[in-house]
């Protein structure tokens, strides 16, 4: 993977689908959302960049082609060290005592 990774460099969802598609041997987008159980308008989405690639996305993507979230991330073009959950996604109760 490392002689790609000069051209994975930019965020890029289609490089991630397309490789995906080629991986599993499939014809097209609806054959990869059939196999990820996504609808396929999902896909077009994300290729048109309206929607982020999720995290269970990719956690679907990790279980169909056994590759890294590590790799996909790579292929992705996303370079984050680390994902980061602001207090607004974390939803804590108070302890009832």
């Amino acid at each position: 993977m490392e002689e790609h990774a000069e051209n994975y460099r930019v965020y890029d969802p289609n490089r991630l689908l397309d490789r995906v598609r080629e991986t599993l041997h499939l014809a097209n987008d609806a054959a990869l959302a059939r196999t990820l159980q996504v609808r396929p308008p999902v896909l077009s989405k994300i290729r048109h960049r309206r929607t982020p690639v999720s995290a269970s996305l990719l956690i679907r993507i990790h279980e169909e082609t056994n590759l890294s979230i590590a790799e996909l991330r790579e292929m992705l073009g996303d370079r984050r060290q680390k994902f980061r959950v602001t207090d607004a996604y974390i939803k804590v109760s108070p302890l009832q005592q």
